[in-house]
């Protein structure tokens, strides 16, 4: 089967070495001087710690292809042949992501599908998500649901998980446990999945491994975005965690 294929079927792909040792090491280069540079002058709502008064417990950053010329060049080379390739028509690149969960407090990612963030009708979009560091089940690889994104939107409702606002009330049904899929990954490892691809994972439980990746969405054109609902949405959210201390 092709990527798309195997995509279209389960609502996600696995790419194994899609980034190579040379390019990791340019990736992991420019996110060294982006955190080091950068960090202290982007906009609170671009960097969120899971304690803002230790810098050791950044969580994540948003739009580095803003902030960072590298990322943005990557951005439009390979993640978005990729993205054409699997959504079948010209893709807009909306977002480029630095995650990570620190050891011992990195906390769970709720089961979720993005296209309830994204707004969009019709829901055509994906995202992709690239290991930095090992990951696997003991530091919280992701988890999919495989063939979830033929089933529609599911019930979302407000967690308490920062970067991660929404969550699906009644994840757990039979077909979400008998489908759940653990995607470990190693540094240049790529997963890429469908908007509406339920996915989820666990909190990493290790004491001195860090679990990075970098992130891509793209919106096919076809899609239209709820512009006003989604700005009036990251308003409210900034706000939430302003006053929760998280940025």
């Amino acid at each position: 089967m092709t990527q798309k294929e195997i995509f279209e079927q389960n609502g996600f792909v696995y790419v194994p070495g899609f980034c190579k040792a040379d390019e990791l090491l340019q990736i992991e280069t420019a996110v060294e001087r982006l955190i080091a540079e950068r960090v202290p002058l982007l906009p609170r709502e671009h960097v969120f710690y899971e304690d803002k008064a230790n810098v050791c417990t950044l969580k994540q950053i948003q739009r580095l292809h803003e902030h960072d010329e590298f990322f943005g060049t990557f951005f439009d080379d390979k993640p978005r042949s990729l993205a054409e390739e699997l959504l079948g028509e010209t893709v807009d690149g909306k977002n480029v992501q630095y995650f990570n969960k620190p050891p011992s407090i990195g906390q769970a990612t709720p089961p979720h599908q993005d296209g309830f963030y994204f707004m969009l009708e019709p829901c055509h979009a994906l995202t992709m998500w690239m290991a930095l560091d090992v990951v696997d089940e003991d530091n919280g690889c992701v988890r999919y649901v495989r063939g979830s994104h033929m089933h529609g939107m599911r019930p979302h409702g407000r967690t308490q998980t920062l970067g991660f606002s929404q969550g699906i009330t009644d994840f757990g049904k039979a077909s979400d446990q008998r489908d759940e899929v653990a995607c470990p990954a190693q540094p240049g490892d790529l997963l890429a999945h469908h908007a509406l691809s339920i996915h989820r994972a666990d909190a990493n439980l290790s004491i001195t491994r860090n679990r990075r990746a970098l992130g891509f969405i793209f919106y096919a054109q076809s899609a239209r975005e709820d512009v006003s609902a989604h700005e009036a949405y990251q308003s409210k959210l900034a706000v939430e965690m302003a006053e929760a201390g998280k940025i």
